[in-house]
């Protein structure tokens, strides 16, 4: 299995103020040098940037009703969507949830830097995994191939419903539609073993939960990822050429077009949103399905989760 550390990047060219989301405790981590390369590129652009470092923070992970001032409206049978909903609307969410809330409503772009899964197999003596120096070197455990703790609960408690997203306001039709987002994470194993026939299953099925579960759920438009593979094994000097391509990439981000999602009104609502009949039959007869996840009883598109246009 691999280490990812997952960066997620919201952008919107207007305003141009920066968020990012921090989670990782090694300031010698890989990841972290993914972060300072986007603070240093994106300032010298004019952004404004912001950073929320949730372990230094001590972000709170766990979503209970303590995330609400005052008396709750039905203690016995706690709902904590309906609640925070309601408590967003009256303005009793607790202090770290609206600041951070604030935060992303006057962002225009987002990095989430996050670490995935706690397993490491990448069978190194000493492991390399768990190697933190101070080059831009050191990978961490992945976390059960999604995120962190405590990024899960900056996820769980800031993306309220109501705040992020409505029955009728989501995916295409989402309330962030007009923000854009990205993953980017460095990989533990080699790019080989997230393929369709790798040990670790294709990376774009890992990485559909969260780029159309959490990201595109809430309306964003998902930029294709960046993936530094394997940094851990490989020499300090392509390392640093990773970071080059990293912040290469950053200048022209903005301009990029995002990864294809089915768009919201090719579901029926009053049939379970199961995709339209018309919509079905105009792609019948194509060799691949619609997206990793709508694939029609088809072979998965090629890439569709980690390049745009397919």
């Amino acid at each position: 299995m691999s280490n990812p550390a997952f960066t997620i990047s919201c952008f919107k060219m207007a305003s141009k103020k920066v968020l990012i989301v921090y989670a990782h405790q090694s300031s010698g981590s890989f990841n972290s040098a993914a972060k300072d390369a986007a603070v240093e590129v994106l300032t010298a652009k004019g952004c404004t940037v912001e950073v929320s470092d949730l372990y230094a923070m001590k972000f709170k992970a766990t979503a209970t009703a303590e995330d609400i001032t005052g008396k709750v409206k039905n203690a016995d049978h706690f709902c904590y969507g309906e609640e925070t909903k309601l408590a967003w609307e009256a303005g009793k969410l607790t202090a770290d949830i609206t600041e951070e809330q604030r935060k992303l409503t006057e962002a225009d772009l987002v990095i989430f830097q996050v670490e995935p899964e706690l397993v490491c197999l990448c069978f190194e003596k000493p492991c390399l995994c768990y190697e933190l120096t101070l080059s831009p070197t050191a990978q961490f455990p992945m976390y059960w191939f999604t995120v962190p703790a405590i990024m899960k609960g900056w996820m769980d408690r800031v993306l309220t419903l109501g705040f992020a997203f409505t029955h009728e306001k989501r995916y295409s039709q989402g309330i962030f539609k007009d923000k854009k987002a990205m993953l980017s994470f460095t990989t533990g194993s080699q790019e080989s073993m997230f393929s369709a026939n790798g040990i670790n299953g294709d990376m774009n099925v890992t990485l559909w939960p969260l780029q159309n579960g959490i990201l595109h759920y809430c309306g964003f438009q998902v930029l294709a990822p960046q993936i530094f593979w394997a940094p851990s094994h490989i020499p300090s000097e392509a390392r640093g050429t990773m970071l080059e391509g990293w912040r290469t990439r950053m200048q022209g981000l903005l301009g990029e077009n995002p990864l294809a999602f089915t768009p919201l009104d090719c579901f029926d609502g009053e049939k379970g949103y199961q995709l339209k009949p018309e919509v079905h039959e105009k792609h019948a007869a194509k060799e691949f399905g619609l997206t990793v996840g709508t694939h029609l009883g088809k072979a998965l598109p090629p890439n569709n989760q980690m390049k745009a246009g397919v």
